[in-house]
This record gives C-alpha cells, sequence and structure tokens, in this order.
C-alpha cells in the first residue's frame, strides 16, 4: 500500500512539474496570443517594433491580403527608408482608444510623438485592426506612417549645413575659418588613356593607383562625373603676383599646371576649413577631421553625421561646443511630381559661435618664425591682465594637412621625424634651470629664511656643504662680490640659490612651492602637465634640497605656470590667472593666487631681475634696451646622466618682461629651447627673443584689450 502510495504521489508531481514548464516556457507565446485579442496593445506591439527597426516582425503583424502594401520587401523598404531618413528616435503612443464593429474589425485612434532630424513630431492617427480566429490584425495603409501620406507620396529630408564658428584672434583675424582648397580629380569620359592618367595623378598626389580607381568604381560615377581624389592647396594669383614668390608656391603651380595638361584631369574649388598661421599656430589651434564612427557613438544625439567634421585637437576640440553649430532640416510630404504638399517638422540650422582669442596673431607668428628650427616653445602674455598673446612649440606641422588629408609619406615623415613636430611642447614641463632662481629668492624672503642683504660667502666657482656630500658639488660662473640676492640674480649664482634651498629647508620649500600652484592644475582652458619639484612625493636628499634651489634636482615646470608666477612681481606679489578666451573682445583680470609674495618682497626681488637686463654684468643684457625698461632671467638647465657625463644637454631659458604698467604693448615672455649647448646656451635665447621684443615693442598697430573689471583684490 505504502508503495503504490508513493509512486501515486511521485506521479503527481510530475505532471505538475510538466505544466510548469510548459507554462513558463511559453509564457511569450501566451501573452503574444493574449495580445492579439487586444487591438489596442496590437498597436503598441506593432509601435515598439517601429521603434526597434524590426520591419520583417511588423510586416508579420500585417492583415497581407487587406494591407495595400504587395510583398515584404516593398513593406521594408518603404518603412525603413523613411522611418531611417527622418532619423526617428524615442517613439511613443498615447490617448489610445479603440472602437470595435460590428464584423470584428477595430479601428484604434492615438497620439505618436517622435524625435526626428528636424525636432519633435507629434500627430494624432487612426489604424484599423481586421480579426479572425487568430486575433487582430493591422490593415496596413502608408497614413499609418504619416496621416498626410499617400501611397505616391514620398518623404522627403531637406539638410542645410551649419556653419561652424571661426577662431579669432585679439584683432579679428581668422586664426581658423571657412577657406578655398583645390579638389584635384577626375571626368571618366575625358581620358585618353585611363592607366596612364590614373598613374600620373597617383604619383603627383603620393598615393595608390588602386585608390584612385576604386573611387572611379563607384556606382554614381557616369562618363561625365567629377570624380574627386583629392584635396590640395589652392594657388592664389596673389601670391604669385609678389616681389618675391615663395619656392614652395612656385614649385606647387608648376606641377598643377603640369597635371592639367593630362585630359581627364581637372581641379574645382571647394570650401574647406583653412587655419591661416599654418605651422605658426597649429599646437594652439588644432584641426578638425571627419567623424569616425566612434565618434558618432560617443556624441550620440549631438547632432552629428556622416558627413560632420569635429575638433580633433587644440582650441577646436576645445571650444567643439561652441564651435559646431547646428544643422538645419525639413522633414516635408512631396507628391509624385515632387510638389511639397505638407511640412512635417522644420528646424532652421542655427550657425556656430566665433571664438574671440587673446592670440595677437603677427606676435604667434613672429615667435615661430624665430624658433622654427629648434625644439623649443614659447609662451607670452601680458602679466597685468593675464591674457594670453601666443603660445608657440616648435618644430610644427601644417594643420591644413589634416583636414586636406596626407598621403602615407607625408603622415610618416611627420611621425618619424626625431625632432616630432607633433609633439606639443608648451603644454610639457621642463627642468627650469635658473629661471628659477627668482622665486626661490621670493620664497627665502617670505618664510625669512634669509635677508636681501645677507652676505653668503664667497665659495669661489665650487662648493659642497661638507664632507657628507662626498665628491659632489655645486658650480658656478662667476667670482663677485658682496654675495648678495641682487648680485646672486645677475650673475646668475649657483652657489648662492644652493646655500637658499638649504637655509628655507625641505618641508617649507615644498609647501611654499605648493602655495603657488605645484602639484595641482593650472587654472586654464588648455590641460597643462602639473608642475613638481620631486619625481616622489617629496625632495628626499639633501643634495636634491640644494640642486632645487637653482632650478635643477627634479624641478619640472610648465613655462605657462612660471609665467604666472612671475606675474606676482608685477602685481605687488598677486599672480595673475592665465586667459585664452576673450568673450566679445571685452575682458576683466583675475588674480589667481592672491598675496603669494609681499610687495616688500617684490621690490627687492625686482632690483636683481632688472640688473639681470641692465647691468651690463647681467646674463639678459644682451636685450637691454634703451626706450623701455626690461627685466628678466635667464637659464641653463643641464640634462645628463651622471655629475660627469659630457654628452648631456643643457637647456636654455629667457625670462623677459617689460616694467611699466603703463607701457603701450605690456609683455611677458619666456622662450626655451631644448638644446643649447653647442649654440651659446641662454644667449642664443636671449638673442632670438631680442629681435621678437624688438619688432613687437614697436607694433603701431596693437590695441590692448579693455580691461572693465579686475576680480580677487
Amino acid at each position: 500500500m505504502r508503495k503504490t502510495k508513493r509512486k501515486k504521489h511521485t506521479k503527481t508531481i510530475t505532471k505538475i512539474v510538466l505544466f510548469s514548464g510548459i507554462l513558463i516556457g511559453g509564457g511569450i507565446g501566451i501573452v503574444t496570443i493574449m495580445n492579439r485579442n487586444v487591438p489596442e496593445k496590437r498597436l503598441m506591439e506593432y509601435m515598439k517594433y517601429i521603434e526597434k527597426g524590426e520591419y520583417e516582425q511588423m510586416y508579420a503583424m500585417l492583415d497581407q491580403k487587406k494591407s495595400s502594401m504587395n510583398s515584404k520587401e516593398e513593406f521594408i523598404e518603404r518603412n525603413s527608408k523613411i522611418y531611417e531618413g527622418i532619423e526617428m528616435s524615442d517613439l511613443s503612443i498615447t490617448d489610445i482608444t479603440a472602437k470595435r464593429k460590428e464584423n470584428g474589425n477595430a479601428a484604434v485612434s492615438y497620439t505618436t510623438n517622435m524625435q526626428t532630424a528636424a525636432g519633435n513630431v507629434e500627430f494624432t492617427n487612426n489604424a484599423v485592426f481586421s480579426h479572425n480566429w487568430t486575433g487582430y490584425h493591422l490593415i496596413w495603409q502608408d497614413q499609418l506612417i504619416f496621416p498626410e501620406l499617400s501611397a505616391t507620396d514620398k518623404v522627403q529630408v531637406t539638410l542645410e549645413e551649419a556653419k561652424r564658428g571661426n577662431i579669432l584672434d585679439r584683432n579679428g583675424r581668422q586664426l581658423a575659418g571657412e577657406g578655398t582648397a583645390s579638389s584635384v580629380g577626375i571626368v571618366p569620359g575625358r581620358m585618353e588613356n585611363r592607366e596612364d592618367t590614373i598613374k600620373k595623378l597617383a604619383e603627383y598626389l603620393g598615393i595608390g593607383a588602386d585608390e584612385i580607381e576604386d573611387k572611379l568604381k563607384a556606382d554614381w560615377v557616369k562618363a561625365d562625373s567629377f570624380v574627386p581624389v583629392a584635396t590640395i592647396p589652392k594657388i592664389q594669383e596673389v601670391d604669385l603676383l609678389t616681389v618675391n614668390p615663395d619656392e614652395t608656391v612656385l614649385e606647387e603651380k608648376e606641377k598643377q599646371d603640369t597635371l592639367l595638361k593630362i585630359p581627364g584631369i581637372m581641379l574645382s574649388d571647394v570650401k574647406v576649413r583653412t587655419y591661416y598661421l599654418k605651422e605658426a599656430a597649429s599646437h594652439l589651434v588644432g584641426y578638425v577631421q571627419a567623424v569616425t564612427a566612434e565618434d558618432l557613438q560617443e556624441h550620440k544625439g549631438e547632432g552629428y553625421r556622416t558627413n560632420s567634421v569635429i575638433g580633433k585637437t587644440g582650441l577646436e576640440t576645445l571650444y567643439e561646443k561652441e564651435l559646431k553649430g547646428t544643422d538645419g532640416c525639413e522633414i516635408c510630404i512631396v507628391d509624385a511630381n515632387g510638389n511639397k504638399k505638407s511640412v512635417i517638422a522644420y528646424e532652421p540650422k542655427k550657425d556656430g559661435e566665433d571664438i574671440h582669442t587673446t592670440i595677437d596673431g603677427d606676435l604667434q607668428s613672429t615667435l615661430y618664425e624665430q624658433f622654427k628650427e629648434d625644439r623649443g616653445c614659447s609662451v607670452a602674455l601680458n602679466p597685468y591682465t593675464g591674457e594670453v598673446l601666443a603660445l608657440v612649440s616648435t618644430p610644427s606641422y601644417d594643420d591644413n594637412d589634416f583636414v586636406r588629408g596626407m598621403d602615407n609619406s607625408q603622415w610618416s615623415a611627420l611621425n618619424e621625424n626625431e625632432d616630432r613636430p607633433l609633439y606639443n611642447r608648451f603644454r610639457q614641463t621642463w627642468c627650469p634651470g635658473s629661471t628659477f632662481k627668482p622665486v626661490i629668492a621670493a620664497i627665502g624672503l617670505k618664510v625669512g629664511a634669509f635677508t636681501a642683504n645677507d652676505d653668503f660667502g664667497n665659495e669661489g666657482l665650487a662648493w659642497q656643504k661638507d664632507s657628507s656630500w662626498g665628491d659632489y658639488t655645486v658650480t658656478t660662473l662667476h667670482d663677485y662680490a658682496p654675495v648678495i640676492l641682487k648680485n646672486a640674480l645677475i650673475y646668475s649664482d649657483n652657489i648662492y640659490f644652493a646655500k637658499a634651498a638649504l637655509k628655507i629647508g625641505a618641508d617649507q620649500l615644498m609647501q611654499s612651492l605648493n602655495q603657488i600652484g605645484f602639484n595641482q592644475e593650472l587654472p586654464f582652458d588648455i590641460k597643462m602637465s602639473e608642475s613638481q619639484y620631486s619625481n616622489m612625493d617629496k625632495i628626499e636628499t639633501e643634495i636634491q634640497l640644494a640642486d632645487s634651489g637653482y632650478g635643477q634636482g627634479q624641478i619640472l615646470v610648465n613655462p605657462l605656470h612660471l609665467a604666472s608666477i612671475y606675474t606676482a612681481f608685477l602685481n605687488d606679489g598677486n599672480m595673475i590667472k592665465p586667459y585664452l578666451h576673450a568673450d566679445g573682445g571685452s575682458t576683466s583680470s583675475e588674480i589667481w593666487i592672491k598675496d603669494a609674495f609681499s610687495p616688500q618682497i617684490v621690490s627687492e626681488v625686482m632690483e636683481g631681475l632688472e640688473g639681470v637686463v641692465n647691468n651690463p654684468e647681467g646674463t639678459g643684457y644682451g636685450a637691454c634696451r634703451e626706450d623701455i625698461r626690461l627685466a628678466g632671467k635667464t637659464g641653463t638647465a643641464e640634462l645628463k646622466a651622471t655629475k660627469e657625463d659630457t654628452s648631456g644637454t643643457e637647456i636654455g631659458w629667457f625670462t623677459v618682461f617689460t616694467t611699466d604698467r603703463d607701457t603701450k604693448n605690456p609683455i611677458l615672455l619666456i622662450s626655451m629651447v631644448e638644446n643649447v649647448k653647442d649654440i651659446g646656451g641662454s644667449g642664443y635665447v636671449v638673442e632670438k627673443d631680442k629681435a621678437i621684443l624688438d619688432e613687437y615693442l614697436g607694433n603701431e598697430q596693437f590695441l590692448p584689450l579693455n580691461i572693465t573689471n579686475v576680480r580677487g583684490k
């Protein structure tokens, strides 16, 4: 009896489990069957398929005998072209009401809301469902897409491309804007010898013949089509009419003339993004390129299309949101003859904003021309306002090449160049050498480690604290007396500033440097590398501390940060915040770090900095002027593996600035050249900066911006 009952009980459980499995496994099917008998839910199901672009599932829901579409292929093509063409998204339906008819059919009214390329679209509509033993099936008509749409109508999408904003310098000169280039291409029907024509064009452009063949084989190409192959610089007649035309322009003109003699090859003007300062500002301005699939995914919903461009580097990417604008779009229904029946949605275009910068294009170009053969960088600003006047990195590249397109040889030449023209040097940190000595001086005076008149004693040309340093010594180049702050700056005495750092102490020095922006992000539009005083968390040894005193050791400083520190010597000890974006041409200065040093300290340091340039013994005397008072500091940083290393390089610096607030063109200029070891040391940089200042300070056309407000005081 027990065995029989147990067997019977087990059998019953098995049946229940099996039945539960049917319910669970077929749950979706049951829900679908239930939906088929509710027209409102059938409509919602259909709309979800539209949202997902599942056109085959949409077609499967139709009463195919009563619907107007003849085949599944026609249905899919009609729906996909319209919904994808208008860039439909976020489809929803509301206010759903069903009315069942006596024959079992049902009419469902509803309101549709969707996003399109031309903005939001909302309309009321009706759907009719037939009914049979399997449930309700949609009787599809073209009006289901849009109420006004008939079977012979088309949905037309018209785009109006927004103009990208210009990037302008302080005087309204274009740094980036719309320009004209030449599109070189082939008209197939005019070629006399196809193979020879393609070969010659490939050689001229530096690309493969197969690449040109692929373009000629495109489906749209006809015998009289102009098939663009590449974009090249347009030769302007004005450039040819100058007294001494540029040789590269003449060579390019000759090559283009030769090319145009080949039947089938033509040039056509094309509008392209153009960078007017070319190599002089490429690291600053950057460039745009055609969007990639990754760009479209990353910026989904931001109005980018497959033919859009997007900023890739520099100001072009920094201000992409403001520059790009929004394309205009009209979605309308046209009849079989192309006549507009109705407008479904319209979004006017919105051109991108112009970006006004504080950059002086002439100064930017002058700096580049002086240093274009050197590996280095320059920054210039108005020390009283913080307006950045120039940011230059050399050597450089022509950002127009990235817009027009480069062949493999051009790209390889840029990437394999040992001087690294693509490397943006003004964003990096560098060993500052003696340009750091005024900073040590100001900190030492601030913490009371010494006074400006303390005589540190004449140690000759080599010194070490004591025998604990082993064979390590600090060396200097000049023997002078008395060994006080002013003279130490004029003669750029390494020994004095090594002693100064030791008097300050590692903890006080690190704390003081942190207070003036070390180990923190510079408050500037362009992200700069952070200045540091150690590769680790702190200055670890006494020798490292001593070396830090004259800008060696592990001290690394960003040039723009260094310039900002120097502004304290002209603003009663307040460090001015550098900025680049001049909103509408009128701007305000802002204090970044208030009371970095006291006015008394500034006065004592400035006495030495003025002597550097104006005293015949000063290391920067080569830049001295009679008409305008200048001050500054030179620097030579040695980069070598060991003290005995003779193969290391030397970084040359010169920081120079006008000292009178009423100077017509106030400027603080810092230039750095990576290797000056065998070309005159920092004197090489002084000479070049002098030539720049001679041109800039005599520039009658330069007009400073209006200063409407000073914040932070």
